[in-house]
């Protein structure tokens, strides 16, 4: 039992309107969020006891900027503000690339194109 044709078109359909809907929020941010527990350069700190209780957490955005990574801390004020805008450009990317890749098999399967050309 093969695939229906209607189900890729309306896959596509439904991507469309995901992106529309993220698009219509107008509110995502680039990048990626880390979150990082880290030990300190104090020979008696907390962190270097066994086991550590290392420090943090601290937030770190980082993105691209002019072909360059750049990374800027955010306070936890800042990620519970901005964390459905990072959410939002990644909901936003892995739906551009389903739909990207739905419409090269479909041209490539409409055309007889070589898979992987």
């Amino acid at each position: 039992m093969g695939v229906s044709t209607t189900e890729p078109d309306e896959r596509r359909q439904a991507l469309a309107a995901e992106i529309a809907g993220i698009a219509a929020e107008a509110a995502l941010l680039p990048g990626s969020v880390v979150v990082r527990m880290m030990g300190c350069g104090k020979p008696n700190c907390r962190c270097k006891e066994d086991p550590p209780r290392l420090h943090g957490p601290y937030y770190q955005w980082t993105r691209k900027i002019g072909g360059k990574t750049r990374t800027r801390n955010l306070s936890g004020d800042e990620i519970q503000r901005y964390q459905r805008w990072f959410d939002n450009a990644r909901r936003l990317r892995d739906a551009v690339a389903e739909l990207e890749a739905l419409c090269l098999t479909a041209a490539s399967e409409a055309e007889d194109w070589p898979q992987s050309w």
